[in-house]
């Protein structure tokens, strides 16, 4: 079950030990949509089939950092898992809700980009917003991507549009990684693997999917735009109104919890997660940034809240 995280309570109980935060980031009155987010509950014993541990450990970062699923390429059979329902979100009615619950603040989450996108897709970039499927799941998912498992960590899946998230990874993301686990962090992740999602429909991933590395690559290119992308998001949402409530979704995010999100974005810089596994760093084998550009390109898209200014491939340097 998800777990049940509550604010007010004296004594937070868990059903699983997730990330929480009591910080306040969404305007209390807004009304959330319980039914846009699905819950899912894979089997236990989830194989990532082939491949030498290496490759495998070698994948898997690359998926947690990069938001697509990228564990087919290890080869081998990936055996689909039996999925059961996941834990009702009922109970995710309000931005109020989404202050006090982590499920409800991605349910509120899911609905602001969504918004912002229907409407600052159309006026930047001249094309209609489709939006992904988005799922909560424990232990493993089934996609069109393949199996994964929450070691995956979030990810998106262009070829069934659709964003995945384990809860758990926000506790990991802080425990492992550095990184803040605090609600605008928590946010700028989901609107990370959004980002990715407007990539698809734009076509980027067509015109630039590479398998380069590099601190220039295409590969680096793509996650950095998904990152002020995450921003152009961020920009918006506190100026963007709920059509139900007339509130604006997110209050106008304060220096600190800005400060979360950029820290966020630096722990999970290449040369972080390098330096944390080995000792160095070596800029010709990155893919998705140094912590100093995924921080600079997150802050590009939240001081300009422009498609144009995200233009990463456009950029002599990166």
């Amino acid at each position: 079950m998800l777990s049940v995280m509550k604010c007010s309570d004296a004594i937070i109980t868990l059903t699983n030990a997730r990330g929480y935060s009591c910080d306040m980031s969404f305007n209390e009155g807004v009304q959330s949509n319980s039914g846009r987010v699905r819950t899912s509950r894979g089997g236990r014993g989830v194989a990532i089939g082939g491949g030498s541990v290496a490759v495998l450990i070698g994948l898997f970062l690359l998926s947690r950092l990069t938001g697509i699923d990228l564990t087919g390429l290890a080869g081998g059979a990936q055996p689909s898992v039996e999925e059961q329902s996941g834990s009702s979100l009922q109970h995710c009615q309000t931005g109020a809700d989404a202050n006090q619950y982590v499920e409800c603040r991605m349910v509120t989450t899911a609905d602001s980009l969504d918004v912002v996108w229907q409407t600052q897709l159309p006026e930047q970039a001249g094309m209609d917003y489709q939006p992904p499927s988005f799922q909560l799941f424990e232990q493993a998912v089934n996609t069109a991507c393949g199996t994964a498992s929450s070691q995956v960590g979030p990810f998106y899946c262009p070829s069934d549009a659709s964003v995945n998230l384990d809860l758990g990874f926000f506790q990991q993301m802080e425990s492992q990684l550095g990184a803040a686990n605090a609600p605008l962090a928590q946010e700028y992740v989901v609107a990370h693997e959004w980002g990715h999602h407007i990539q698809h429909l734009r076509g980027i991933f067509a015109e630039h999917r590479s398998q380069e590395t590099g601190e220039q690559s295409d590969a680096v290119r793509l996650e950095l735009q998904a990152d002020c992308y995450a921003g152009v998001w961020m920009h918006w949402a506190s100026q963007t109104k709920d059509p139900e409530s007339g509130e604006a979704f997110l209050k106008e995010p304060t220096s600190e919890e800005l400060a979360q999100a950029w820290q966020t974005a630096e722990a999970i810089g290449d040369d972080r997660i390098q330096e944390q596994a080995q000792g160095t760093t070596n800029p010709e084998s990155w893919t998705h940034g140094s912590a100093e550009q995924r921080q600079r390109w997150l802050e590009t898209g939240v001081q300009n809240g422009s498609l144009e200014k995200c233009d990463t491939f456009a950029a002599p340097e990166v």
